[in-house]
């Protein structure tokens, strides 16, 4: 196998997969163990979402001191910090979560760009989005196990938690010093260029460059969901007939995974905006919230719809936007912008937790993915109506 799927793609794609299986186990846990310290929505929503917000402020700068460092020397660094966080989990509170998550959130900020960014300059532009893609469908192969293992630790007793925490930081700190990382020529051609961009500059561009807002709006808006999803389905699940969450992000993360690779080669790759591609996925992600939303009433046949459903439109829109901005950007500026998209995303994620808990605080869990539903119908006119900027 070549291109995409050769030796030292799958190397790094293995090590994507080791460094975020342990967020499939701590996305459940920290519902449920804050639920059980009498924390509320709120405070769930502001412990889980301090993870991405804390790696969205630190993006913008992580691909500067990658090119300055190198990624084999950042990445080291970062496992570290990362083995930390991983251990405060194990003797800490509700505070050390916090402090756990901000930490993962740095760290992740890191080990995501040099990742992302080494692939993008390494593959030919033709397959570039197939890097991307198997990118993204490593980091979700945890979620397929992780949910319902994150169910039995959490009935075996933290204890356990404590245990398995500890040796995927082991684990993941031995396969991550033996990893290597080639800088590729076009990031040496453009590393003299990119420096001189300020970062003040480059959020600036956030609103000026018409493409990079685009995809920034509807990457916010689909990650708001995400997030209300990762976030509060572990609690949600107890309200529905028949729900389980384990079996719900399980069947999310499943289709994520099978979704990415069978159609790594469908995903759009030619620096073209596909008006009615993406509208259709965003049709997807609404008609995902809403099945979540009735599945209160309507059982389980409802809710894990919307699994199957919310990983179908997961599996398209990061990879689609990503590819495509990754064509469209200046070269010179264009790593610090992507950082700056890929930073509008986790700023969603956050989001999801911190806004839609005093929602569903003071409503519900289904009015909440009602809102959810609402926000994506309304990101479908939006890409819709954008569509004629597309580059020719």
């Amino acid at each position: 196998m070549g291109g995409a799927l050769s030796w030292p793609f799958l190397r790094l794609y293995f090590l994507v997969l080791l460094y975020f299986s342990a967020n499939s186990i701590i996305n459940v846990i920290i519902p449920l163990q804050g639920e059980a310290l009498g924390a509320s929505n709120t405070a769930i929503g502001i412990i889980m979402g301090a993870y991405l917000f804390t790696t969205m402020f630190f993006r913008p700068w992580a691909g500067r001191i990658i090119q300055k460092q190198g990624p084999i020397k950042v990445l080291r660094i970062i496992l570290l910090v990362n083995g930390f966080a991983l251990l405060l989990y194990t003797f800490t509170g509700l505070g050390g979560y916090l402090a756990a998550r901000m930490l993962q959130g740095v760290s992740t900020a890191f080990f995501s760009m040099a990742l992302q960014i080494g692939i993008i300059d390494a593959l030919p532009e033709k397959v570039r989005s197939q890097g991307i893609s198997l990118y993204s469908l490593f980091s979700y192969i945890p979620g397929i196990i992780g949910p319902l293992l994150a169910i039995g630790i959490w009935q075996a007793g933290m204890d356990y938690f404590s245990i398995v925490m500890i040796a995927i930081a082991l684990f993941t700190g031995v396969v991550g010093y033996s990893a290597k990382i080639d800088k590729g020529e076009s990031r040496a051609e453009n590393s003299a260029g990119e420096a001189e961009i300020s970062t003040l500059k480059s959020f600036k561009e956030l609103f000026k460059n018409p493409f990079l807002f685009k995809c920034s709006v509807l990457m916010l808006t689909a990650s708001i969901v995400f997030g209300a999803i990762t976030t509060f389905i572990p609690l949600y699940a107890m309200q529905v007939e028949s729900g389980n969450a384990g079996v719900y992000l399980m069947l999310q993360a499943g289709t994520v995974v099978y979704a990415r690779f069978a159609l790594r080669k469908r995903i759009p790759s030619d620096g073209r905006w596909h008006s009615a591609f993406m509208v259709g996925t965003m049709l997807i992600l609404a008609s995902a919230a809403l099945c979540v939303s009735l599945a209160s009433t309507g059982g389980a046949v409802f809710f894990y719809t919307g699994a199957i459903l919310m990983g179908a439109a997961q599996a398209i829109i990061y990879p689609t936007l990503t590819t495509y901005l990754s064509f469209v950007l200046p070269k010179l500026s264009r790593n610090m912008l992507l950082g700056l998209f890929i930073a509008m995303a986790d700023l969603g994620v956050s989001l999801g937790g911190v806004m839609m808990g005093p929602l569903a605080d003071l409503f519900s869990y289904s009015f909440m993915y009602m809102i959810c539903a609402l926000i994506s119908l309304a990101a479908t006119f939006f890409a819709y109506e954008r569509r004629k900027i597309a580059i020719e």
